[in-house]
């Protein structure tokens, strides 16, 4: 697999932090959390919103806070630790615990499947596992998707995951993972399959084509360098009263 994107940390970051009301959002839908991109930065700045649950102001809230401690601690590690950490944060007064490997059965609606409950061997293992994929876009793409699929967690597995998926992703400079509005469904069904049928290569694939997001830096100053070269190649000429006369 080769990286969509070949950013420094810092525009990875800078990319990130530019469009976070969009991530946030879509983050939020992927989850079944039912509110509009203006409400969404309403929230986020802190403004009056109208039309929301509590709940789901509070989702957003915690959304947020993930992310900035993503942004604060880009350069630590991805450990069973840390994913409790990120988790703490998007969960907060919402799940059953918080920041903690739940400790009973759940179910996945939509599959028969069935997650084991989880341990720190069991998610530290995820962690190893993925860690030998030389790529850091499949690593991630990996990371999320086993993540997701060990529902190691009470509630906020997807969020979780994603944003562990997103640190790897900005450490390396390989862009922002994010599923398209569009392709919701379709991501739904794709993971759902993944879940039943252990289809790993064709979710991995649709994550690749479909939900990474960036911007190619170098190919915009490529661009900039060769408009002003042909600006520079275009002879001047001097208007003269007899180039108009009739």
């Amino acid at each position: 697999m080769k990286n969509k994107f070949n950013l420094t940390v810092e525009e990875n970051i800078f990319i990130a932090k530019r469009n976070i009301v969009d991530y946030i959002w879509k983050s939020a839908r992927l989850e079944g959390i039912n509110v509009t991109f203006p409400q969404t930065y309403a929230i986020i700045e802190k403004a009056k919103v109208t039309g929301v649950d509590v709940e789901d102001i509070l989702k957003i809230t915690n959304l947020k806070h993930a992310w900035q401690t993503v942004f604060e601690t880009i350069n630590e590690p991805l450990t069973v630790e840390y994913i409790c950490r990120i988790h703490a944060d998007v969960a907060r007064d919402e799940a059953l615990m918080w920041g903690k490997l739940r400790n009973g059965t759940v179910y996945i609606s939509g599959t028969d499947y069935v997650p084991p409950v989880p341990t720190y061997e069991s998610a530290n293992s995820i962690i190893r596992e993925t860690e030998k994929i030389a790529n850091p876009t499949e690593r991630a793409i990996v990371t999320m998707l086993k993540l997701m699929k060990a529902q190691l967690f009470w509630d906020g597995n997807k969020r979780t995951s994603m944003l562990a998926a997103n640190k790897i992703m900005i450490q390396n400079g390989c862009g922002i993972i994010s599923v398209p509005n569009d392709k919701l469904e379709e991501f739904n069904e794709i993971l759902c399959s993944y879940y039943s049928n252990d289809t790993l290569e064709k979710a991995i694939q649709f994550v690749y084509d479909e939900c990474i997001d960036g911007i190619d830096f170098r190919l915009q100053e490529k661009r900039e360098r060769e408009k002003k070269q042909i600006e520079k190649d275009i002879p001047e000429f001097e208007d003269s009263e007899e180039d108009f006369e009739l």
